[in-house]
């Protein structure tokens, strides 16, 4: 009896919907962009959303110097293949002409960038006025592909300002998944990283210990009622490039000296 009840509490999902979750608002998102119209995955990787721009003239960029491995601290994913990418460069400096592109998909890359604010800015030159931006990056996140981590996250407030601030109009802007959702996520890691960090293995009633834990937070994800302000997965921001961010400077000198 308390085995099947282990059993039961190991299968749910709380805390496993992050990958799934973005993934599903990217296919719809990518779908709502015109077919045959152009899109750069900036900070493409491996190029793991190509599947979801086979009605786009898809190219990808990416700086294409982690090798998997990194420096051996944090987590990693092993290996790393760049072969298919179109362009080699910085993110925040690209071998692009000004405003190429309908549109530019940034999938968690941000806080792998020393300057993302400088990353935002030359998306923007690279977009068509009017063209489309699709950004997703971590609330918080652990140590990965390091060295190149440089930020944990970037909250709605981040978005909400700089991307005005540097000529976009937001469209969308959602919350991935909830605090409850993140928690659970998080403990899901504990073996892992007590595996890795810790001389203390986790015993019978330690392991049944996480599982009551993971209950509850399904619990309470279910009847959540706004958490994400606090803490989430991330935010899945979908918005429209109304100005050349060059122009925004601009018109704000423009203010200054009247």
């Amino acid at each position: 009896m308390i085995k099947q009840k282990i059993k039961n509490f190991i299968t749910k999902q709380v805390g496993t919907s992050n990958g799934s979750s973005r993934e599903e608002w990217l296919e719809k998102t990518l779908s709502r962009l015109p077919k045959n119209t152009t899109i750069l995955d900036a900070g493409a990787g491996e190029g793991k959303y190509k599947k979801f721009c086979t009605h786009l003239d898809y190219k990808s960029q990416d700086i294409a110097e982690y090798d998997g491995e990194g420096d051996g601290k944090g987590l990693h994913t092993q290996t790393r293949d760049y072969n298919n990418l179109d362009f080699v460069s910085d993110i925040t400096n690209m071998p692009i002409e000004d405003e190429y592109f309908d549109s530019v998909l940034c999938v968690e890359v941000l806080e792998h960038v020393p300057d993302p604010i400088k990353a935002i800015k030359e998306i923007n030159r690279v977009t068509k006025k009017g063209g489309h931006l699709i950004l997703t990056a971590p609330f918080n996140s652990l140590t990965h592909y390091a060295p190149f981590h440089f930020s944990t996250g970037f909250n709605k407030y981040f978005y909400e300002h700089n991307l005005k601030e540097y000529g976009y109009e937001i469209i969308e802007i959602v919350p991935n998944g909830n605090y409850f959702e993140y928690l659970a996520q998080e403990i899901r890691r504990i073996k892992s990283v007590s595996d890795n960090y810790s001389n203390k293995k986790l015993n019978l009633f330690r392991k049944i210990s996480i599982y009551l834990i993971l209950n509850l937070l399904s619990s309470l994800s279910m009847s959540d009622k706004g958490s994400s302000e606090l803490l989430c997965f991330g935010y899945q921001v979908y918005c429209k490039k109304i100005i050349y961010f060059k122009k925004v400077f601009l018109s704000k000198f423009l203010e200054f000296c009247h």
